[in-house]
């Protein structure tokens, strides 16, 4: 059991800069995401979109944006649970317990959903005979590529997570990358890398080409693959890779007891706490009079929801609110000063 000042559910731009906002007033966070890293939207769905909002930067990316708010919480050394969607959650003694589907449990008296539109899940393979090699031969996101080493790989995917990851794997694997379309949407410059490739007989590219079995019993021995033609392939194969895009669900959320209302959790705007009591909800899942799904709004938010939680956090102590640009104390907690 790991207890905290604060649970942060999400670890999109907004439960990022929560951390930041909890951690100068002394409030230590664990954060708890579904994906495989940071950035959520931003990360996942438009990494390289210009993004012109952001006070003080002209222009970022999705990654740029996600890239500097790491390093604006770097100080606190805040604990990330990536991989990980919370299951379950209970009430005890005004202090929330929660449980991951790893097993993982976490007990604090302040709760901040920043999920976003909800959880993002990865799309499945359509193949029901999957579901047996899942976790073992089929993975759709990676955490550790040395598992791969010296195997036969499939990638499944046009995207840029297919293009990077066939062409850092072909490094030490044998990579097969399969897509339906002729055309990839990744970076063409990666393609380009990954052609290159091709021509050296360091990686084969399949397409137009779709998945239609699996094969092997106890162990992944090879798929097949079928063409627009009809033509079917054989491959050999250890392990597949599929990246296919996300879904966003609410997932066990719904489950909660909060009052949701078009997939989003009605909040009030003083504290952004829910119809719960040290549950609260920032960013596009929260809802209330006037909300604009913006970044900037929920870094807004972030404020507000932080000074909560410290009250909730700190019961015996009274809050202060203080500049960033004068208070000693947040000077050392950010590392300008030692103690």
């Amino acid at each position: 059991m790991t207890n905290t000042d604060v649970i942060i559910i999400g670890a999109g731009p907004v439960g990022l800069f929560a951390v930041h906002q909890l951690g100068i007033k002394g409030l230590k966070a664990e954060v708890i995401d579904n994906l495989d890293r940071a950035g959520g939207q931003c990360i996942e769905l438009y990494p390289d979109k210009p993004i012109y909002d952001i006070p003080g930067i002209p222009k970022c990316t999705g990654k740029e944006l996600t890239d500097l708010l790491l390093e604006q919480i770097k100080p606190f050394k805040t604990k990330f649970h990536f991989n990980q969607r919370v299951e379950e959650i209970k009430e005890e003694n005004n202090t929330w317990v929660l449980k991951t589907n790893k097993g993982k449990e976490f007990k604090s008296p302040n709760i901040i959903i920043a999920a976003g539109v909800g959880s993002f899940e990865p799309r499945k393979l359509p193949l029901k005979e999957s579901e047996k090699f899942e976790g073992k031969s089929i993975f759709y996101s990676i955490s550790d590529k040395s598992l791969f080493k010296d195997k036969k790989v499939s990638i499944f995917g046009g995207g840029d997570s297919a293009l990077d990851w066939a062409l850092e794997l072909s490094k030490t694997s044998k990579v097969t990358l399969i897509h339906r379309r002729d055309q990839f949407r990744g970076a063409p410059h990666t393609f380009s890398e990954i052609q290159k490739l091709e021509k050296k007989g360091q990686l084969a590219i399949k397409t137009p080409y779709q998945l239609t079995s699996i094969n092997g019993d106890k162990k992944l021995e090879s798929i097949d693959i079928k063409n627009e033609k009809g033509e079917t392939i054989k491959i050999e194969t250890d392990y597949i890779l599929s990246f296919f895009g996300l879904l966003m669900k609410l997932g066990p959320i719904v489950d909660w007891g909060l009052n949701i209302d078009n997939k989003t959790i009605p909040v009030n705007t003083e504290n952004f706490q829910t119809n719960k009591k040290g549950i609260f909800a920032i960013g596009d899942i929260c809802n209330y009079p006037g909300k604009l799904k913006l970044i900037l709004s929920g870094f807004h938010e972030s404020a507000l929801v932080s000074v909560e939680c410290f009250k909730r956090a700190r019961p015996n102590e009274k809050y202060r609110f203080q500049f960033t640009t004068a208070s000693k104390e947040i000077h050392e907690r950010l590392g300008i000063l030692k103690k």
